[in-house]
């Protein structure tokens, strides 16, 4: 099975693999979660990536929305290097071609914060 490709992303919208998402998502190396959704909205929490952290990728590529704005917090960020995630946090249209260059390579997963 091949990993999920980002066809495209602007403001609000992703499509992965020809079909659109409006909400946040999560790309897993085998499927799309399509409403990644966080405690609290513009932050993230390790509770927001448990799911990431039962199957640790080798790099966790996190949109932080179009102009960057969603924080991802210290705490997190611990949380996911002591699981020996790599984390590369930027604005999300970076963060989608992050994605695609790595993923060629390594074991990665996307979380995609779509809007602000």
């Amino acid at each position: 099975m091949a990993v999920p490709k980002i066809d495209s992303y602007h403001f609000g919208m992703i499509v992965i693999d020809g079909r659109p998402y409006l909400r946040d998502v999560i790309i897993y190396p085998d499927r799309v979660e399509g409403k990644w959704w966080r405690e609290e909205g513009h932050s993230v929490a390790p509770a927001d990536v448990w799911e990431v952290l039962q199957s640790p990728p080798e790099v966790l590529v996190i949109g932080q929305g179009s102009a960057g704005r969603m924080e991802v917090p210290d705490e997190t960020r611990q949380r996911l290097r002591q699981a020996g995630i790599e984390v590369i946090a930027e604005p999300t249209a970076r963060a989608c071609e992050t994605y695609h260059r790595l993923c060629e390579k390594r074991r990665v997963v996307a979380a995609l914060h779509l809007t602000c």
